[in-house]
């Protein structure tokens, strides 16, 4: 069973989530990538984030990027937004993304920036996986050389 779910807003943010998906891949996480849009697929976004059991949820959106928002609406699982430089440079996105009212919180990264959501959710998991910890340590102290 996946570990992290990644929802991609439509077919063009799928370059987005395979930088996710390189990331969780090298750290060896079970992920599952779905294509559902907030405004043109509501129904399926709400059944993909309902019968997950992933432990995080990363969700790439670029636009209006009410995806991240509309998935954290559904769920007390920890949601990381990717905004996507669409229009505006992405900053469209980003602020959307970063602007959620109280109660509903979006963990925001920078544009395009799908390998940091996926560091992201591989440190929420490694609270509770002492080997994901030390791998993701090992992976932060070779940055550092």
């Amino acid at each position: 069973m996946e570990r992290v779910l990644i929802i991609a807003g439509s077919e063009s943010d799928r370059k987005i989530a395979e930088k996710a998906e390189e990331a969780l891949r090298e750290f060896g996480i079970e992920f599952r990538t779905e294509v559902a849009s907030a405004h043109r697929n509501p129904e399926k976004v709400e059944k993909i984030v309902s019968s997950t059991g992933a432990d995080v949820i990363i969700a790439v959106a670029g636009l209006s990027a009410a995806l991240p928002g509309v998935v954290a609406s559904k769920t007390a699982k920890p949601v990381i937004g990717v905004p996507v430089g669409v229009k505006l440079d992405g900053m469209d996105a980003l602020l959307s993304m970063m602007q959620m009212p109280a109660g509903i919180p979006v963990a925001t990264v920078g544009i395009d920036n799908g390998k940091n959501a996926a560091l992201l959710a591989i440190s929420i998991l490694a609270l509770n996986d002492s080997t994901l910890a030390n791998k993701l340590k090992s992976y932060r102290d070779k940055m550092k050389k």
